[in-house]
């Protein structure tokens, strides 16, 4: 399933914004690094202060196709002298 990309508020990059429970037109954004990429004193990269911010999705909620129900096959037509047993 695809998730919708939304405009991070901080950095402006497009990240993919997942559904909030309870929310039907918000998602959260998906943790990322800033573009920057800044390191802290141990040299590990910053997330960017954007992540897991809630939004408003693009296109409202999510809508997951649902595949139409084939119809039933008809049964076969009994043969013209064919007689019922009972």
């Amino acid at each position: 399933m695809k998730m919708p990309r939304v405009e991070c508020p901080n950095c402006t990059r497009s990240i993919a914004a997942g559904m909030v429970a309870g929310r039907l037109s918000k998602g959260r954004i998906w943790r990322h690094d800033a573009p920057d990429a800044r390191r802290d004193a141990h040299g590990h990269l910053l997330s960017c202060a954007g992540s897991l911010e809630i939004v408003d999705l693009p296109n409202g909620q999510m809508e997951l196709p649902i595949p139409e129900p084939e119809p039933a096959p008809e049964p076969d037509q009994e043969p013209a002298d064919a007689m019922a047993l009972f």
